[in-house]
């Protein structure tokens, strides 16, 4: 960008808004956030606090317009040094990658198993809450496994 571009766009807010957004939903990708590690962004103080102030996507009246969520979650954990020194591991990024996957095959198999399923049935209600349960503990093993990822690899 020229710096003609940049001053236009940091006077106008709607493009602003926009040039924010667009780089908030880029943050759901691991493999995005392996090459800002890898280039030391996220050793630059004025980086960290340009993400600190994109925080605001998290609002009421903000939120609303992100399309992947997950770039909301990585937002807030790029809001710690350990899980961005993290982030310069390739494989690191890999297993986060492949997390992401195994999330999104679960919500399809569960969207797949309520569109099959008659709703009116007892079975289907007790086999749905059974697979609520597993998902959530799978859900939060796998963010457990992130963060203890993080942990252990600091050490």
């Amino acid at each position: 960008m020229t710096d003609d571009l940049i001053q236009t766009v940091m006077r106008d807010p709607s493009q602003r808004f926009l040039l924010d957004l667009e780089f908030v939903q880029t943050l759901a990708n691991p493999q995005y956030l392996n090459f800002l590690a890898q280039r030391n962004y996220f050793k630059n103080p004025a980086f960290i606090n340009y993400l600190k102030y994109l925080l605001y996507f998290k609002e009421e009246n903000y939120i609303k317009y992100v399309r992947y969520p997950q770039a909301l979650y990585f937002l807030d954990l790029l809001q710690r040094e350990q899980f961005r020194q993290e982030l310069a591991n390739a494989s690191y990024c890999r297993y986060i990658e492949d997390q992401q996957v195994h999330a999104w095959q679960r919500l399809q198999r569960r969207k797949n198993q309520l569109l099959t399923n008659p709703t009116g049935s007892s079975t289907s209600t007790a086999n749905n809450n059974n697979n609520n349960e597993t998902e959530t503990s799978n859900t939060q093993n796998s963010t457990n496994a992130i963060s203890t990822s993080t942990t252990a690899n600091n050490r």
